[in-house]
């Protein structure tokens, strides 16, 4: 890692296809899928945050626990949040419906953080990945802004800041199918998830915290 970065796991979306369920307790493979994601950002990160608007149920994890400053739930006010509550100049984000985060994939965004770069997200033919990069402490005044005008899309509030786009050729050395990229939206997904476990052919070593 070049920069000193914290690490961010957004956990406030509403999850209106759950019932209101909390996606981030949700089992793929047996694992919760914030158990997954503690396994490597436990490797990676001396802090790690949760922005979460139900903080009474992630008390179980070391990890600083904050809530959006402004009351809208979005992508972009988690990572305001995130970065706002952040002690290092970069905070690397991602969403805790992601079982299959790599840390591989989280190390080339680390690698690639510059203190003259704002933004360091991986790019591929599906388009930007904002919930698996890096973002500067610079991004916060202009996620603020955006946010008081009721404007939520990351891109656009971003659209001036220096980006270091990560190109899909070399995510590809590090997660060949993208599975990094991967979230859980519906029964569905989750279903596919579940098949994905499954039929991965290399046994992870990592060690992960079960219940």
């Amino acid at each position: 890692m070049k920069q000193p970065c914290s690490g961010v796991i957004l956990a406030g979306g509403l999850s209106t296809r759950y019932g209101g369920e909390n996606k981030a307790l949700l089992r793929v493979g047996g694992i919760r899928i914030l158990d997954r994601l503690f396994a490597v950002y436990t490797e990676l990160f001396k802090e790690i945050i949760i922005v979460t608007n139900r903080p009474q149920e992630f008390l179980d994890w070391d990890a600083l626990i904050v809530t959006d400053v402004f009351p809208v739930r979005s992508s972009l006010t988690g990572i305001h949040a995130g970065l706002f509550y952040a002690r290092h100049p970069f905070a690397f984000f991602c969403a805790c419906d992601t079982p299959f985060l790599k840390k591989e994939v989280v190390e080339t965004v680390l690698d690639n953080l510059e203190p003259e770069v704002d933004l360091v997200i991986p790019q591929t033919a599906f388009g930007f990945e904002p919930l698996c990069a890096a973002y500067s402490q610079r991004c916060l005044k202009a996620a603020e802004e955006h946010i008081r005008q009721n404007k939520f899309k990351i891109q656009l509030a971003l659209s001036e800041k220096r980006v270091k786009a990560i190109p899909e050729d070399i995510l590809r050395k590090k997660d060949p199918e993208f599975h990094s990229f991967f979230n859980i939206n519906s029964p569905e997904d989750l279903a596919r998830a579940e098949q994905l476990a499954k039929n991965a052919t290399v046994t992870e070593k990592t060690e992960y915290f079960i219940s």
